[in-house]
């Protein structure tokens, strides 16, 4: 049963009162309070839990954010900040006792700087807002998580997101150059910049990833690539998943670093196939999509050299795209694979680890196993080049303990990632979902010298709370770590 930090009875009471001043710093419709209202924000995209907030505002400059975050650090009430929503792992998962700071107006391209191949924007704009904007130039922003049309770059920062293309051209922590945010206490800063590189200690890599829990990004500086001359993706076949994962590793192996290279296992390809009909082999255990990139010749030679290492795997059928609206739809098949899905299962939970591409085979191997031991399905898609898992487990929520037992099979596939020397999280983040699991992966000194540098930029602990760390840790204390550090306890969270 997930938890969360206690309710402020004294902050619930001074409601009204919280209300009025708000509007005070944001007018108009800036503020939401009516709870039919607030049921918008009730969740994100782990919309098995559920509360609605205290109150949610929805500024529309930096200085409004300013106020806001003085006025709520002087008297001690906590901020969850929230982009689009669409957060897979609760990361904007509101509090009863909380204000829900939504950054959906700010959503501007500021500034697009071709020579200097960058944009800014406000964190309100979607990620494929940029792509658009760039595209008549020959410009486009790589990471392209799935969502990619409705998340924005406010929640890519947050949670690091990634993408299919984000094997050679990196995730946002490597597309983004420069940031603005407001610390809890009201304070601007400036991270980074159009430059190549920040000096200093890299506050930048520090805030990609922190999941809203030490600022509020009010402005992105991201990076933008010149779109390659050519691209031709590869849609091969396998008899087997472990033949699929052995090529993955191959591929690699052999020096080539393709634009993208996905998997989806036979359920989800079947499940991607009814719905987009993108021609996919239904008969494969697995499906690989493998993108190359660059000056035709370069292209041409790529190709050649996958095909032969993926016959020498086992493929059993291969076919390379003849256009780019072919290459296209390989690519919307697995991009609708979550939406596809759900066409199949009445609900399903989306899990994100992270595994060494050499155990691909053998994790999805002992998955299967699983499936026996919780009685649940999985459809299996994921982001093979960098080893970024995305089970999905089906159930239904109407049927009594299938979301328990659904529960229970994504924490053990995800100590299953640990296990074989992988990771928690790839792009989702961890926020409520995985923060109980944090203790597989970090030891006590681990995750206090994290929690001291969450103490650092905010002490009182008003941002983001309960979300990453299994236990809160009051900030004063953790300077005598192991002597009886002080523990906000978590009450139950309500569960739909």
């Amino acid at each position: 049963m997930l938890t969360m930090p206690l309710p402020d009875q004294s902050v619930l009471a001074r409601r009204a009162e919280i209300v009025r001043a708000l509007r005070a710093i944001v007018p108009g419709e800036g503020v939401i309070d009516a709870a039919d209202e607030l049921r918008a924000y009730e969740s994100d995209g782990l919309t098995a839990y559920r509360m609605p907030p205290m109150v949610a505002v929805l500024p529309e400059n930096t200085a409004q954010v300013v106020q806001v975050m003085r006025y709520c650090q002087s008297l001690g009430i906590k901020v969850v900040p929230r982009g689009a929503g669409t957060s897979l792992s609760g990361g904007a998962l509101p509090l009863e006792d909380g204000v829900l700071l939504g950054l959906g107006k700010f959503k501007r391209i500021l500034e697009i700087d071709y020579d200097n191949r960058c944009a800014v924007v406000q964190p309100g704009v979607t990620n494929l807002a940029i792509s658009h904007a760039v595209h008549e130039r020959g410009f486009y922003y790589a990471p392209d998580p799935s969502s990619q049309i409705a998340c924005t770059i406010g929640g890519n920062v947050a949670e690091n997101s990634g993408g299919v293309h984000c094997l050679k051209y990196g995730l946002t922590t490597n597309n983004v150059i420069g940031l603005e945010l407001v610390t809890i206490d009201g304070e601007v800063l400036r991270l980074g910049g159009k430059h190549f590189d920040a000096g200093g200690y890299d506050l930048l890599g520090v805030m990609v990833g922190s999941e809203g829990l030490l600022g509020v990004v009010t402005e992105v500086t991201v990076r933008i690539l010149p779109r390659p001359p050519g691209a031709r993706a590869v849609l091969l076949g396998f008899p087997t998943i472990e033949g699929a994962g052995d090529c993955v590793a191959g591929i690699i192996a052999a020096g080539i670093i393709p634009g993208g290279m996905e998997m989806m296992d036979r359920p989800a390809t079947a499940a991607a196939e009814a719905f987009v009909h993108a021609g996919y082999p239904l008969d494969a255990e697995a499906v690989l999509i493998v993108e190359l990139d660059g000056c035709e010749a370069e292209v041409d030679h790529l190709i050649a050299s996958v095909e032969q290492l993926a016959a020498r795997h086992g493929a059993s059928s291969a076919r390379v795209s003849q256009s780019d609206e072919e290459r296209l739809l390989f690519w919307a098949g697995r991009k609708a694979a979550f939406p596809a899905v759900g066409r199949i299962s009445p609900d399903y939970y989306c899990m994100d680890g992270t595994i060494p591409r050499k155990r691909i085979g053998e994790v999805l191997a002992r998955m299967r196993q699983m499936q026996d031991t919780y009685g649940l399905r999985v459809a299996n898609v994921f982001h093979a080049g960098d080893g970024n898992l995305h089970p999905l487990i089906l159930y239904d929520a109407n049927q009594p303990g299938e979301l328990d037992r659904a529960e229970a099979f994504g924490s053990d596939i995800l100590r299953l990632c640990v296990e074989v020397g992988g990771v928690l999280t790839g792009e989702h983040g961890v926020g409520v979902e995985k923060r109980d699991l944090m203790g597989t992966m970090f030891t006590e000194v681990d995750l206090d010298q994290q929690q001291r540098l969450k103490c650092a930029f905010d002490p009182q602990g008003l941002l983001n709370p309960g979300k990453v760390f299994p236990l809160l840790h009051r900030c004063a204390e953790l300077g005598r770590v192991h002597v009886h550090a002080g523990q906000t306890r978590f009450p139950d969270l309500p569960r739909f």
